[in-house]
This record gives structure tokens, C-alpha cells and sequence, in this order.
């Protein structure tokens, strides 16, 4: 199938019922097959037919022996992250990455450039291949993307609105001629025609899967990964061109029925005449342009200052302009108002803002906390953490790996 999100067909790679064991080896240190069988529940003999079959997968290795406590020492086993490579990608409104990486999200080579997402989905995806075919071929060629001698599929983040069912943009709008566009059937056809995967069969079936996602649900996944595994609920606020939010509850990142959950940058903020009231005028705005970094961009060209993007409005603040350190500041008071609301609705544990505005640092962030912990229920705020990414600048890249990883490793 070329559904983005879609139940796809992953080449059989976890033998039926070994996803458990699988599960077990991946969240932990090598275990011995009597270990698996008391964390499982499952009968001794079972799991020696499930490790059996993971071990000829090629997903699962020894991995040396246990204490022996009388008798011949049991033997552990662990997971190998080594047994495919998947192919991380992501897309910004200015700027494009590209990663292959194992499967526990660990990079093995990547490339980044400079590119406008406006130029359409024809350039920036013949980069995206090219950039793929390269680090394949660094890697040392089809032998080195894992066991399989191919990819064992690949992630794609997006700057816009994504339809989680077919992976195609929804008028997204800083992407023009996007609209609509298959894009795993596009990402797949060019990994096909560089020899990255193979060609669907007589029937039309492959087995590459290509998710593409919002690039806000990445990395919310991958900072939730790398830096707050333990927090069952983090709400992941972006603020560059845009303003969107990634939302992990319950430690699964939930994009909602049609996969625009998340979407803050079309919040609604009313302005002074108090807009939605019994005969007031409409004349409140989005938090988009309101507070992310092209709206603050805009006011400080307004007050004769060079600023086009975020990083224009960055490198101001960190020059010490007075101008540009209030309004980033009030930047994030705005922002604050709309996420005291998801404080109080969704009650998660941390709440981190990231995107190219926040490397403005303490002053958005300190707008934000002033307005959220005057605004939310004591109760939700009473261990709620408000910070900045800690995955740094591959955090969407890392989740983009991983959400491919989970899709082939356990597609439950």
C-alpha cells in the first residue's frame, strides 16, 4: 500500500507472535530466555520459539552469559538495532535533512541544505533521494542498509497539515503546489529508481513503507524518546514560521481522527474588543500571526529593523536590541495565553518550546511561564516543567526514524 499511515504490508520482518519478545529486548539490557519467560508470561518453550525465530530474522544476537547460580550459565540475548536502516527525513519551510539511521533512531551519516519548501515537491524530493543514495552509498553500499541489502523504510516530516491515513499534505500553507501530493508513492518511486528499494511486485504491492507525518508530531516524539522517556504526557510547542504543537498522552503521540490534532497556529485569539461577544466585531487574529517567528519578524521590518525570518529576529536578541527582546518576551505571553488552556485541558508533564524562535532562549520562554502559571490550575501546574528541547536540532530527524522503527518492529 502507499498509505502514509495506512496499515502496510513490513516484509514480514517480525516473524507472527515474536512481537512481544522483541518488545521485552527493545526497551532493556540482553535478558536470558527464563528472564523473558517471567516478564512475558509466556511459557518457557514458547519463548525459546520466538527467540529462536527472532535470531533468524537477524533481529535478535547473543548477547554472552549470565551469573550461573549452579550448573551451565544461561545464555542472554539482545536486540540488534544493526538489523536495517531506515531513512529519516526533514523538511522545513528553509531547510532540508536527510538521515539513515538504525533501528533505535541512532544516525549512522546524515545531510542538511538550505531549501525553500515553496519550490515544490519535484526538487525537494529528487534532494531528499539524492542526499539518500549518497549516505547509502558512504555506508558502503546496499550491503550496509541493513540485512535485507535495502531500507527498511522510510519517515518523512512536513512543514504543514499532513492526513495521517494516505501521508498527503492538506492545503498546507506554506507549501505551495503541495496540496494533495502522494507523497510516500513520490518518496518511494525515487528510492526505487536510485536501486534504495525494490520494485513493487506484479500485483502492485511493496513492502517500503513511507510515512509521512507533521514535522511538529516528530519531534515531540523524538524529544520525548531521547529526553523525557519516563513523562507519559508532554505537549511539544514549534515556533519558527509557523506556530504547532506535537501531543504525547499517555506516552503515545495522538494526532487525532484525521491527523490535524496539534494544530495551534489556526487558535483563534481574540483581540481587545473582546471578538466572539454578542455583537463585537471580529477583530481578533491566529496565534500564528500573532506570535510566531515571521509575525515578530514583520514588527520589527515595521520599526526599521533587518528581520525577514526567526533567525534574523534571534540574532537581534542576541545582539541585545531592546526592540526585539520585548517582543519576543510579549511573543511569548501570546503563546502562553493558548497554552494555559492546553495546561489545564491536557495536564501534561513537560511542556517543551523549541523551533527556531526558542534559540532566542530565557526570553520567549520566560513569557511563557509567566502567563501559563498564572493562568493554569495550580493542580496542573504543580510538577509541570516548561523547557527547551534537549534533543537539539536532530530531534525531528530522531523521530522520524523511530516512528519507522515502531511501524516495522510493532505495528500494534
Amino acid at each position: 500500500m502507499t498509505a502514509g499511515g495506512a496499515p502496510q504490508d513490513a516484509g514480514a520482518l517480525v516473524p507472527p507472535g515474536a512481537a512481544p519478545v522483541l518488545r521485552l529486548l527493545r526497551s532493556g539490557p540482553p535478558r536470558t530466555r527464563s528472564e523473558i519467560a517471567a516478564e512475558t508470561g509466556l511459557a518457557r518453550s514458547t519463548v525459546q520459539a520466538r527467540v529462536d525465530q527472532l535470531v533468524a530474522a537477524g533481529l535478535v544476537a547473543p548477547a554472552g552469559e549470565a551469573p550461573s547460580t549452579g550448573g551451565r550459565p544461561p545464555a542472554r540475548v539482545e536486540f540488534r538495532p544493526d538489523a536495517r536502516v531506515v531513512l529519516a527525513v526533514d523538511l522545513g519551510a528553509a531547510h532540508g535533512s536527510v538521515a539513515v539511521a538504525d533501528l533505535a533512531g541512532r544516525a549512522l551519516g546524515s545531510r542538511s541544505r538550505a531549501l525553500s519548501i515553496a519550490d515544490g515537491p519535484g526538487p525537494v524530493l529528487d534532494w531528499v533521494a539524492e542526499a539518500a543514495a549518497e549516505l547509502v552509498a558512504e555506508l558502503g553500499g546496499g550491503s550496509a542498509a541493513g540485512s535485507s541489502g535495502v531500507l527498511g523504510g522510510a519517515g518523512v516530516g512536513l512543514p504543514g497539515p499532513v492526513e495521517h491515513a494516505t501521508g498527503r499534505p492538506v492545503r498546507p500553507p506554506i507549501m505551495p503546489g503541495w496540496d494533495g501530493v502522494d507523497v510516500p508513492g513520490e518518496v518511494r518511486a525515487r528510492l526505487v529508481a536510485r536501486g534504495l528499494a525494490p520494485p513493487a511486485d506484479d500485483l502492485g504491492r511493496d513492502d517500503l513503507p513511507v510515512l509521512v507525518d507533521n514535522d511538529v508530531n516528530l519531534l515531540a516524539l523524538g524529544e520525548h524518546a531521547s529526553s523525557w522517556p519516563a513523562e507519559e504526557d508532554l505537549l511539544f510547542v514549534k515556533v519558527a514560521t509557523g506556530v504547532g504543537a506535537g501531543v504525547v498522552s499517555g506516552g503515545r503521540l495522538q494526532r487525532g481522527a484525521q491527523g490535524s490534532a496539534g494544530d495551534l497556529g489556526a487558535v483563534h485569539v481574540a483581540g481587545p474588543g473582546g471578538a466572539g461577544a454578542p455583537g463585537a466585531p471580529d477583530d481578533g487574529t491566529t496565534l500564528e500571526a500573532l506570535a510566531s517567528g515571521t509575525a515578530v519578524a514583520a514588527r520589527l521590518r515595521a520599526q526599521g529593523r533587518a528581520a525577514r525570518t526567526s533567525r534574523d529576529v534571534v540574532a537581534l536578541v542576541r545582539a541585545g536590541d531592546p526592540l526585539a527582546l520585548d517582543l519576543v518576551r510579549q511573543a511569548g505571553r501570546d503563546l502562553g495565553e493558548v497554552l494555559s488552556t492546553c495546561v489545564n485541558l491536557l495536564n501534561p508533564g513537560a511542556l517543551v518550546v523549541g523551533g527556531s524562535l526558542a534559540l532566542a532562549g530565557e526570553d520567549l520562554l520566560a513569557g511563557v511561564r509567566e502567563v501559563v502559571y498564572r493562568r493554569s490550575t495550580p493542580l496542573a501546574t504543580r510538577h509541570l516543567t516548561i523547557a527547551t528541547p534537549r534533543a537539539g536540532a536532530d530531534g525531528a530527524l530522531l523521530g522520524a526514524a523511530l516512528v519507522v522503527a515502531q511501524h516495522l518492529l510493532d505495528p500494534a
